[in-house]
């Protein structure tokens, strides 16, 4: 039975509020030696923003500090953290999640040891923080403030006993992935994943994003499409001024019943917002004017049910508009699950599915193929750990002009009935 860790080993820490504490934090931790572990802890959900409102770092003879950066929001003093601990390791735990608003604050990491992203490269089945911890260390994590509020000030003692467990155990849960990743062979693949991400650019804004509004598969009218555009845009708008999460100012539901029913009188408008919010001054005048002056435009205005598809088709078409590129596509899925097995790997880190489709779509030259796969591999962000391991059981599949039939499961025939039943 695996040990519950109920409170930090060195004990609770008082929270750094100022800018007394911070240099003192930062003093103690430059008196530690090896990595430095971190974590985030964000109110997505409640706020609009994705900052940083508690960071937790834990270091070897450093000690543990939770450190508000609401409190403490000089910028010289992050930047000051970050020069002092430019040529360290950060152990980081999912680190895309975290890495923005890390940054955001003026912490860059130049090297990077992700133990998630690490536990998943080494074979491990489970890679949540709590389980990765159970399995190799023998800790129970205590993971009931998962989903609070972290905004709210003062911050609860049981809020940060718990976020100061994430970065206790983070240092030993490195050495125990990297052990992993070191006797399976795999560290340098994994070292080469943690450095692409630190290299990755920021994701790009999302073309339409109000078209993601829960519900929208059943509107199919182009006017109420105007009306959900417009308003998506005023609640966002609304929400970054006073940073609450979208959802919180309300709903897609109410979003969606604004645009159908189109309510005449702005009583009734105000009713269905406020039946789905949780803020008591939104501009709902504002908005049912917006409501009326968007049913005024003409035709020309109007977006379009359906977007044009951006990239490749869905694979569902791909028999039909390219039935070679639906061919190679098939055998080159089995061929990569099949290594991914082989490697016990998940096959979206062997490679990315987008990349194999971007392999297969196009004819392959009949000249150097192997150059080829390898080239159209690298320039689609596949990294060279990646391409060592599956470029070669790819040739045969890029050259395939039939798809690959998969055989029906076998059924079991009942069993004849012995003689005199």
């Amino acid at each position: 039975m695996s040990e519950p860790l109920l409170t930090p080993r060195s004990g609770l820490p008082e929270l750094v509020v100022d800018r007394k504490g911070f240099l003192a934090a930062l003093e103690a931790l430059k008196g530690g030696h090896g990595p430095i572990a971190v974590d985030a802890e964000r109110a997505s959900g409640y706020r609009y923003s994705q900052r940083a409102y508690l960071i937790q770092i834990f270091r070897r003879e450093g000690g543990l500090h939770l450190i508000d950066p609401i409190a403490v929001s000089d910028a010289d003093l992050w930047s000051e953290m970050d020069r002092t601990f430019k040529d360290c390791e950060w152990i980081i735990h999912a680190s895309t999640q975290d890495l923005p608003c890390l940054r955001e604050l003026g912490i860059n990491p130049t090297i990077l040891f992700d133990t998630e992203l690490g536990g998943r490269i080494a074979g491990c089945e489970r890679v949540g923080l709590g389980p990765l911890s159970e399995a190799l260390l023998d800790i129970q994590l205590a993971k009931e403030h998962s989903a609070v509020d972290w905004s709210i000030r003062p911050l609860h003692e049981d809020w940060l006993n718990y976020a100061a467990l994430d970065v206790d155990v983070l240092v030993d849960l490195r050495d125990a992935v990297e052990k992993l990743l070191r006797d399976s062979g795999k560290l340098e693949w994994a070292l080469e994943d943690f450095a692409q991400i630190l290299q990755n650019p920021p994701a790009p804004p999302r073309v339409d994003p109000w078209r993601r509004t829960s519900g929208m598969h059943k509107v199919r009218d182009r006017m109420t499409l105007a009306i959900i555009r417009a308003l998506w845009f005023a609640r966002d708008d609304f929400a970054r001024q006073i940073d609450i999460a979208p959802g919180r100012v309300f709903n897609d539901e109410a979003l969606i019943e604004l645009a159908t029913k189109r309510p005449t009188k702005v009583e009734d408008f105000t009713k269905i917002v406020k039946r789905r919010s949780r803020v008591t001054n939104a501009p709902t005048t504002e908005w049912f004017s917006l409501l009326q002056s968007t049913l005024l435009l003409p035709e020309s205005e109007l977006p379009v049910v359906r977007t044009p598809s951006v990239g490749l088709p869905p694979i569902k078409l791909w028999k039909d508009r390219n039935p070679l590129g639906n061919a190679r596509l098939s055998h080159a899925r089995a061929a990569v699950i099949k290594r991914a097995g082989e490697l016990d790997l998940p096959v979206e880190n062997l490679i990315s599915p987008e990349v194999i489709r971007q392999l297969t779509w196009k004819n392959p030259p009949e000249s150097e193929l192997e150059l080829y796969i390898e080239e159209t591999l690298a320039s689609h962000g596949a990294r060279p750990w990646q391409i060592a391991q599956i470029a070669p059981v790819l040739t045969e599949p890029l050259l395939a002009t039939e798809p690959l039939v998969v055989p029906e499961p076998a059924t079991e025939e009942a069993p004849e009935a012995a003689e005199g039943e």
